[in-house]
């Protein structure tokens, strides 16, 4: 009897829990929209929710996916069948393998997540109770109790928990932006170090040619008796040198090709095509107030703290609801109760907020975190102005450099060494001046590419300081008219005469990468002797 009784309770506490279950889930959500004075954040939620705060791409707004960065095989060829390794196709490739930034455009999506998360209400609680004591005696009568709650958050705290969300949301979603622009940076500053090591050996393998032309000349006037033999030697002393130049140089080159493998997601060792053999002409620069109106408001990084600001500013708020009771509603059925009338029960249970010290310090540190933001993206906004100063005045100071070497020093070098060298077969300078001539030429034209590879390498952090890409400039002037060598008519005289010889800012010989440059953040490759 006792046993039966047992299932017939049990089976009347499962239709009843089952009952009120419903009831309280079908009935409970309703009533915390209305105190919140909205619908559920978190209810039904889709990704469609997040979209707004997904990073602009200089081709409008687009959402953030792990297709954004693909990650394909390492061992995936560099190029497809290109003859020439552009600056535009190595960008090309290191946006699209990259891990880093397939990391942050997960960290992103992480972030978007979070979303539906803090919005959401807290599950509803179901409990039962019963007497255990009643079951064995007959004169009790048995009973139980079947409740189901739910949490409501004082009205205005989970929205403003979305809104701390979405800020922190977007905050990392200009985050890929601003990886995507260093990377981007990144990319071209590596081709143009390979561009000038690779012309490098280009003016190393042509200096040991004229070398040894000269040594020929050296070896004439010597059998005729013209020259000394030393004149012999020293050209051997001189393509010695190259010869270790051009060791150095195919190490260089070597890390130059294992750099570039290494953003793209490629084995180090991995084969490259070779750069062009010339770089693009300087592009004119528009107005410097105006690439800095241009980076207030185009960097990633500003709106990022931008976001972040936006948040603590939600966070203050959330602080100020803290103050406000959170409410619990509930509903039960009791039969301990006798009376049938009373076994139907609702209540209500509210925290009391009296621990206003807590609160109080909370909200302290929310304003105190506002303050710092703030702060923050003052500072970040002062830097940005000035790296936009910086960079245009060094990438107006190496356009300004190139031409130069175009228009003048370079043209006044080949003469000197045209010059130079037809006074030594006259017999009217000595060998060592050919010498020097070849070598300040060779070091001059090193100069060259190395300013022409420096202009790249600015220019691009100059797209990253702006932004993206630069505004259009005002039309670039035509160059100077290149001036006419005058012929050259060597003059009999009673000594040795001395060629001049221009003088070199770096006298140098070899490529050595010079990391801790005070002007460029990336390496510059310097020539050394």
């Amino acid at each position: 009897m006792v046993r039966r009784w047992g299932r017939e309770l049990w089976g009347r506490i499962g239709r009843r829990l089952a009952g009120l279950s419903l009831a309280a889930l079908a009935g409970l959500p309703v009533g915390c929209a209305a105190l919140a004075g909205g619908r559920d954040e978190g209810d039904a939620w889709t990704p469609t929710q997040i979209m707004p705060l997904r990073p602009p791409s200089p081709g409008g707004v687009r959402a953030v996916s792990h297709t954004d960065a693909p990650v394909p095989a390492p061992h995936q060829p560099a190029q497809d069948g290109a003859a020439e390794l552009t600056a535009e196709v190595v960008v090309a490739r290191v946006l699209a393998r990259n891990p880093t930034l397939a990391q942050m455009v997960a960290a992103a999506e992480a972030a978007a997540a979070r979303y539906p998360q803090v919005t959401a209400l807290d599950d509803p609680m179901v409990g039962v109770s019963v007497a255990p004591g009643a079951w064995g005696p007959n004169e009790v009568n048995g009973g139980y109790r079947l409740e189901a709650s739910q949490k409501l958050p004082f009205p205005g705290k989970r929205a403003l928990r979305g809104a701390v969300a979405l800020a922190e949301a977007r905050a990392a979603g200009n985050e890929v932006e601003d990886t995507r622009l260093q990377l981007t940076e990144a990319a071209a500053a590596a081709f143009f170090d390979l561009f000038a090591v690779e012309r490098a050996l280009e003016v190393n393998r042509e200096s040991a040619r004229l070398l040894g032309e000269f040594k020929q000349t050296a070896e004439a006037l010597y059998k005729t008796g013209k020259a000394p033999q030393q004149d012999v030697l020293q050209a051997d002393v001189e393509a010695g040198r190259q010869r270790e130049r051009q060791v150095t140089l195919e190490r260089v080159r070597e890390v130059a090709i294992a750099r570039i493998n290494t953003l793209m997601h490629l084995p180090p060792d991995a084969p490259l095509p070779p750069p062009p053999r010339t770089a693009p002409p300087p592009a004119p620069l528009p107005d410097t107030p105006a690439l800095r109106e241009a980076a207030l408001a185009r960097r990633p990084d500003l709106k990022a703290l931008a976001d972040r600001v936006a948040a603590e500013q939600a966070a203050v708020e959330l602080a100020r609801k803290e103050f406000g009771p959170d409410v619990e509603m509930m509903g039960a059925y009791d039969t301990f109760w006798q009376e049938t009338p009373l076994r139907a029960q609702v209540g209500l249970r509210v925290n009391l907020p009296v621990r206003t010290n807590r609160r109080y310090a909370a909200l302290a540190e929310a304003q105190a975190k506002v303050a710092q933001r703030q702060a923050e993206l003052a500072r970040a906004t002062d830097r940005v102005n000035f790296e936009v100063q910086e960079a245009a005045a060094q990438v107006r100071e190496s356009g300004r450099v190139v031409r130069l070497y175009e228009v003048d020093i370079l043209p006044a070098a080949e003469l000197n060494v045209k010059s130079a060298r037809a006074a030594y077969t006259a017999g009217q300078v000595p060998f060592l001046t050919l010498v020097e001539a070849q070598r300040n030429a060779v070091e001059l034209r090193d100069r060259y590419y190395e300013t022409t590879a420096a202009y790249g390498r600015r220019f691009a952090a100059l797209g990253r300081v702006v932004g993206g890409t630069l505004p259009a400039g005002p039309p670039s002037p035509p160059p100077p008219p290149r001036p006419e060598p005058a012929p050259v008519r060597p003059q009999a005289v009673d000594g040795p005469a001395h060629v001049a010889v221009p003088q070199v800012v770096h006298p140098a010989a070899k490529m050595e990468p010079a990391a801790a440059h005070p002007d460029l953040a990336e390496p510059v490759w310097r020539p050394v002797r």
